[in-house]
């Protein structure tokens, strides 16, 4: 027997405003079988875990390509 979905998460690559993300979200609507399509908005502290991501890492990257360069 296979698995069944009952929700799909859509994680867009950036903030969008709410007034540009409206046809998104209507155009998802459309689609066969959505029941509902609810937008979470972003804030203060999703931010800056995601800055702070994004040094993080940059920092490994950084760090990676000064031990392959060597002395």
């Amino acid at each position: 027997m296979t698995d069944s979905y009952h929700t799909l998460t859509v994680v867009l690559e950036r903030n969008i405003r709410v007034d540009d993300v409206e046809s998104l979200m209507g155009a998802i609507r459309h689609l066969r079988g959505v029941l509902d399509v609810d937008g979470v908005v972003a804030d203060y502290a999703a931010h800056m875990a995601e800055v702070r991501v994004r040094q993080e890492l940059s920092a490994k990257v950084l760090d990676l390509a000064r031990e392959l360069m060597g002395p």
